[in-house]
């Protein structure tokens, strides 16, 4: 599956980015790489290959895992301690939609 200028254009409209002609054409070409490498990989014949819920699926169950115990939440304060800009109780960022 190839993927053309006009879809990189679009995507890159509706995520608000401001793209160069050259940087559309290269993302054309990137993720016409990524898609073709992944029709490879779906060619593999997969069928007796059996799902995994856990990437170390063989080692103990527990293995990645931490036991889950309930400890209390940061306050207002301090979760905004280190905060650029704060205001009200609430982070403050900078608007970053105009339309």
């Amino acid at each position: 599956m190839r993927i053309d200028e006009n879809e990189v254009r679009r995507v890159a409209e509706l995520a608000n980015l401001a793209l160069t002609e050259e940087e559309i054409a290269r993302m054309a070409h990137d993720l016409s790489g990524i898609l073709e490498h992944v029709d490879k990989l779906n060619e593999l014949d997969t069928s007796t290959v059996e799902p995994m819920a856990q990437v170390l699926y063989d080692a103990d169950p527990s293995a990645t895992l931490r036991e889950d115990r309930e400890s209390p939440s940061l306050g207002n304060q301090e979760a905004l301690a280190n905060a650029p800009l704060a205001g009200g109780g609430y982070f403050k960022v900078p608007k970053v939609i105009e339309r």
